[in-house]
């Protein structure tokens, strides 16, 4: 891209950020006394709880599974991972948000609880304090429990002195010569500190009694993270203790007063709001807005040790980070060595000590054998991941990208997979000539370089590639297969509630239509004419289409189950998302409750509605699953089982989804697999073993229906093993028999 629209870029982007700077300042002059009167008075509900602070309680849901001596000792240990990852992320994104609002001269407060954006920083940190104690018995428990197991992660104290001379010989040949200590001074000022990467601090005292401050990279590449002792098999070390403990060898002219290990948060939370200029190259915009964000300011650091207040004094202002985000973690500062002791377990055969091995299996709906476009016009088929193989769909594409029927492929992406077969069907079906248009989501956050990279390949292959909509993200999971026949135009519409995605679907309980519906594939032909011309359909009559004809349609049907309570007629409305945040939604289903309808929800994270609260949610149910996969699927019930209509969607309740992004739903139109459905609702409401009851004080509880505990994820999956079974039988039962020439009959 040239120079010149770099940097007319940069101009154009100052200049919005005055603009918006002078807008706030001035509605914050008008609205002075409102801020002081009216917003400031407003009670906090007892039926509403903070966003940030219910993640929060997701997240120790999580951790809670770490553990958890129901779950496998070495599947505990990837719970304990991804509490750390997810809450790394959480501060990037959510806490760098805030901390961004903060330095607005609008006061900005949380819409449910009425807490300003300091307010929820101050709760976030003290929260994440007690979470990190938690965290902290629970470390101590997993790696005691290890030990009888043949592991052992220990330090210096518990080694012999020949054990010592080992390690020091592996330092002087494998891991100093490979770092690049610095010592701080007006000449070498404080380093650029990495995000989530470790870092050695001490400080050191000259013979005069001097002190100066030493930074040293603990993360690299080059040697392990994880060291085993030679002389005790199953025994290791973290390189970072190593390099801790052997400072004095990297600064022989200092003393080392004091020493730490040392990781920063850096705020994630890029602004793409100025990325539309027609003048600018998209594409690279992007790819310099990701540099940015490496460089963005820190909102957390977390140590190792105690050190003296006046270093940590300095620390925070050399590295720009407020002094209450200043963590002492008495756990490894990351946690991610521990996929490496996994594979050391499954090296020694100890099987016993993860889950038991499950692999999807192909859908009893569709035969592998046949051609699956011909199936899937005779009926809708319902793919249910991980339990079911995304390879149906996949085989489908690629069926399509070969078939002389069809004449255009429409899709749009937003999280792929490395070495994605839906790319590669994509390029494939350009390549044999077909009309190929893929919306491929750049703002998709931290996956903007992976779809970069894929939004180069298809192209080169000859598709045509688009990015979405200024300031609205398309996160909708939608493909339309456009077919000339005999008897004119046919659709095949694929609509999902996750990400096209070979490793995730794996990993994550999601859905998947193939219809073959004429009026779902016009309707889905329109959503992608408005894409093409960049505007929003404006009203739809079968799809749930955000940002325009989802959640005021959502509002309509609740509309009416109200209308059936007041008439006393029996009313119902079950959900199952990921997160509940939308206000505006949450008034409806309050006042539905209200009314007398009965509302029952699955919400794995955020919910900000408390249910079982009197006089305002005692109609309402929610429960949460955390468990071995990733509660992904979206599905919306509206009505009893004469009338009832059902959708799965990608969109969560969240007013980012429902108003602020490009999301579809569609409706299940066959009854079976309605009835397959309202089965798998019932059985996750009826989970006992992965799934917690929010009660009336906002707390997560056990539930108990029978003293045999019913974990609905191991329940869909043996569903599926049996219908694969049954499928095989009746295939072989129905396939003719060949009797060889000269056998008797």
């Amino acid at each position: 891209m040239a120079w010149n629209r770099i940097l007319q870029w940069i101009i154009d982007r100052l200049k919005h950020m005055i603009k918006r700077e002078e807008g706030s300042t001035e509605m914050a002059k008008k609205g002075n006394k409102k801020k002081s009167g009216e917003k400031k008075g407003l009670a906090r509900q007892p039926h509403m709880m903070n966003r940030e602070l219910s993640w929060l309680k997701f997240n120790e849901r999580v951790l809670n599974e770490a553990g958890n001596p129901r779950v496998p000792l070495a599947e505990r240990l990837t719970f304990a991972s991804i509490y750390q990852s997810n809450l790394d992320e959480f501060y990037m994104v959510r806490v760098g948000t805030l901390m961004d609002q903060m330095e607005s001269s609008e006061i900005i407060r949380d819409n449910k609880t009425n807490m300003t954006s300091a307010e929820q920083v101050k709760a976030i940190v003290k929260a994440t304090g007690e979470l990190d104690l938690k965290k902290g018995r629970i470390y101590e428990q997993l790696m005691g429990e290890l030990e009888p197991k043949g592991i052992r992660l220990i330090n210096f104290h518990r080694l012999s002195d020949e054990e010592g001379k080992l390690l020091e010989t592996y330092f002087d040949q494998e891991i100093a010569p490979y770092l690049s200590p610095s010592i701080i001074s007006k000449q070498q000022p404080f380093p650029f500190l990495r995000n989530k990467e470790i870092y050695a601090v001490a400080l050191l005292a000259t013979k005069g009694g001097k002190t100066k401050t030493a930074i040293i990279p603990c993360s690299n590449t080059v040697f392990k993270r994880l060291i085993e002792i030679p002389t005790r098999p199953g025994t290791f070390m973290l390189s970072e203790e190593i390099i801790l403990h052997f400072l004095p060898k990297l600064f022989k002219n200092f003393s080392i007063r004091e020493k730490s290990l040392l990781r920063v948060t850096r705020n994630a939370d890029i602004d793409t709001e100025t990325i539309y200029d027609e003048d600018l190259d998209y594409r690279d915009a992007m790819e310099n807005l990701i540099k940015q964000r490496k460089r963005m300011n820190p909102v957390r650091m977390e140590l190792s040790r105690k050190l003296n207040k006046k270093l940590i004094d300095a620390l925070c202002k050399d590295i720009h980070v407020n002094k209450e985000h200043v963590f002492l973690c008495n756990v490894p500062l990351d946690m991610s060595f521990v996929f490496t002791i996994q594979n050391y377990l499954k090296s020694k055969n100890q099987e016993e000590l993860f889950f038991r091995k499950r692999s999807p299996r192909m859908t009893p709906e569709l035969s592998e054998k046949g051609s699956l476009i011909e199936q899937v016009t005779k009926k809708d088929v319902l793919l249910s991941y991980p339990f079911e193989n995304i390879k149906s769909f996949t085989n489908l594409l690629y069926e399509a990208a070969k078939d002389e029927s069809v004449v255009s492929i429409k899709m749009t992406l937003y999280r792929l997979a490395d070495k994605s077969q839906v790319v590669d069907a994509m390029v494939e079906a350009a390549e044999n000539g077909k009309d190929v248009t893929v919306l491929v989501e750049l703002r998709a956050r931290f996956d903007e370089e992976s779809n970069i990279e894929y939004s180069r390949k298809l192209e080169e292959a000859g598709c045509h590639v688009i990015y979405g909509l200024s300031n609205y993200k398309v996160h909708s999971k939608l493909c339309l297969i456009t077919r000339k026949t005999e008897n004119g135009i046919a659709y095949i519409t694929q609509v999902g509630t996750g990400n096209y995605n070979e490793k995730t679907s794996t990993l994550y309980t999601d859905l998947s239509l193939i219809t073959a519906n004429m009026e779902i594939g016009k309707e889905a032909a329109e959503v992608f004419a408005c894409l093409l011309r960049g505007e929003f359909i404006e009203e739809t009559n079968i799809l749930l289409v955000a940002p325009k004809c989802l959640q005021n349609k959502v509002l309509d049907m609740i509309d009416e189950e109200i209308a059936h309570a007041k008439n006393g007629e029996d009313s119902y409305v079950g959900i199952k998302i990921n997160s509940l945040t939308d206000k505006v939604i949450i008034d409806k289903l309050i006042e539905a409750s209200q009314a007398g309808v009965k509302i029952e929800m699955v919400v794995r994270g955020i919910c900000c509605l408390i249910p079982g609260v009197e006089g305002y949610t005692e109609n309402i149910k929610v429960v949460s699953i955390v468990g071995r996969f990733l509660e992904h699927s979206r599905i919306y019930r509206f009505g009893t089982k004469e009338r009832e209509k059902v959708y799965i969607a990608s969109a969560d309740f969240m007013t980012r989804n429902t108003v602020r992004r490009v999301e579809v739903a569609a409706p299940i139109l066959d009854e079976k697999l309605r009835d397959r459905l309202d089965a798998m609702f019932k059985t996750m409401l009826r989970d006992d073993e992965k799934g917690k009851l929010l009660n009336a004080k906002g707390d997560y509880e056990d539930q108990k229906f029978s003293d045999v505990k019913l974990d609905s994820q191991e329940t869909f999956y043996q569903m599926a093993y049996e219908a694969a079974e049954e499928k095989k039988a009746a295939e072989a039962a129905a396939a003719p028999v060949v009797v060889k020439e000269g056998a008797q009959e």
